[in-house]
């Protein structure tokens, strides 16, 4: 039997990413699990000090990235998410965005992450590399990539309860 009690969904705020938190959400419902969501900010302080200390930008631009993708993150769970699934929204600082997500995902145990991807062509991939191919590699629990666009496995709540009444009154009317 599969036991996930903390399922990770990783963001960047873009469509593969919004597909993906659909999925952990649904898992997080379906085996009772908290959800998790992180956001990798880039360090754009760290990466543009020289040689000499000196940085080319300053810290406040820094802060102001930090904060936005901790604004930008806790907005993308609800208080159903917090209630439910004990959801939180981490943001963390990195240049390596790979390697903050699979250390958050050993310092917290979690037991799946899922996370986007964007399917780019070869040569794309070839110059770019892909967040979510390392996350795969690196990851110390098992990973779901969610390729957008995709396949809707996921269908929003609302829609299953007007289904399961349609065809309990399908069901009530053909006498069965």
């Amino acid at each position: 039997m599969i036991a996930l009690k903390k399922i990770l969904v990783a963001t960047d705020f873009g469509p593969a990413s919004e597909s993906a938190l659909m999925y952990g959400r649904a898992l997080a419902r379906g085996f009772g699990a908290s959800l998790h969501v992180l956001h990798v900010t880039e360090n754009v302080y760290g990466r543009a000090m020289n040689g000499y200390g000196y940085a080319a930008i300053s810290p406040e631009i820094q802060e102001n990235i930090e904060r936005t993708g901790r604004e930008q993150t806790e907005r993308l769970i609800d208080e159903e998410d917090r209630q439910e699934l004990n959801a939180v929204a981490i943001t963390v600082t990195s240049n390596s965005p790979a390697e903050a997500i699979t250390e958050y995902a050993r310092k917290h145990r979690i037991d799946l992450i899922v996370i986007g991807t964007h399917g780019r062509g070869l040569v794309a991939h070839l110059f770019m590399g892909s967040v979510a191919e390392r996350v795969v590699r690196i990851a110390p629990c098992p990973v779901l990539t969610v390729r957008h666009p995709e396949h809707e496995f996921v269908v929003p709540d609302a829609l299953v309860a007007v289904s399961r009444e349609v065809a309990a009154t399908i069901h009530a009317d053909s006498g069965d």
